[in-house]
């Protein structure tokens, strides 16, 4: 899941992106609005986390250009104790949720990844496709309730296939949403984390979790028990 942080306080800005890039998260950060803006209009984000009080353009500027643009991934806003009206304004201007600073790590990472499972249709933290478990909390992966071992970048992979079960992703959509945008990508890297996790979840060839559709990309085939 690619994360833009959008935070003019340096200090609270480098505490958000560390913890957030320790839960496996890509994160991608600004301190003005007109950036921001820019940002969220030319790169695809899962999620923003956006402080109201910004240079240049207002929080709550740049959410209602996202939201008359079209652009529907959730939004956390943050705002100063007592500030109750920001709170309303921020979420009539679109976001979903909000955090009033100062605020714990542990309650941002509950609201933020509560609001990627729905975005993906899911309501509960751990995903289950007959033997394979994604607990999306804790950033594991079980197979047959044993951790199956995997490195960020595949876990990030796994998790954005399965986050999108059903649907074929080409290769420039998954590389987009695990990468920074100034990274050198390159597919046959992402083809590597594919076959690595084929290997760790389907040992026996028998499971085949991850389907390639030839010249369109990869698509996570088992289905889910909580929708099935």
């Amino acid at each position: 899941m690619k994360l833009l942080v959008v935070e003019d306080d340096p200090d609270l800005r480098r505490q958000l992106v560390s913890a957030l890039e320790s839960k496996n998260y890509t994160v991608e950060e600004t301190e003005d609005g007109e950036e921001a803006l820019y940002m969220g209009q030319e790169y695809p984000y899962d999620l923003a986390i956006v402080d109201l009080g910004l240079p240049k353009m207002s929080g709550i500027e740049v959410i209602k250009k996202w939201r008359e643009e079209g652009k529907e991934f959730p939004i956390i806003i943050l705002t100063a104790r007592g500030d109750w009206q920001d709170k309303v304004e921020g979420l009539e201007a679109g976001a979903d949720d909000y955090l009033v600073k100062p605020f714990h790590m542990e309650e941002l990472n509950a609201r933020l990844n509560a609001l990627l499972r729905r975005a993906a249709g899911h309501a509960k933290p751990v995903l289950e496709f007959g033997p394979l478990k994604l607990d999306t909390t804790g950033s594991v992966v079980y197979l047959n309730d044993d951790i199956v071992k995997l490195t960020s970048y595949e876990y990030r992979t796994l998790e954005y296939l399965i986050l999108n079960a059903g649907k074929t992703i080409s290769k420039s959509e998954l590389t987009e949403h695990l990468y920074h945008q100034d990274f050198d990508r390159d597919s046959n890297v992402l083809e590597v984390f594919v076959r690595r996790l084929r290997q760790k979840l389907d040992p026996d060839q028998t499971l085949q979790p991850i389907t390639t559709v030839r010249g369109l990309g990869y698509r996570f085939a088992l289905d889910n028990k909580e929708k099935a």
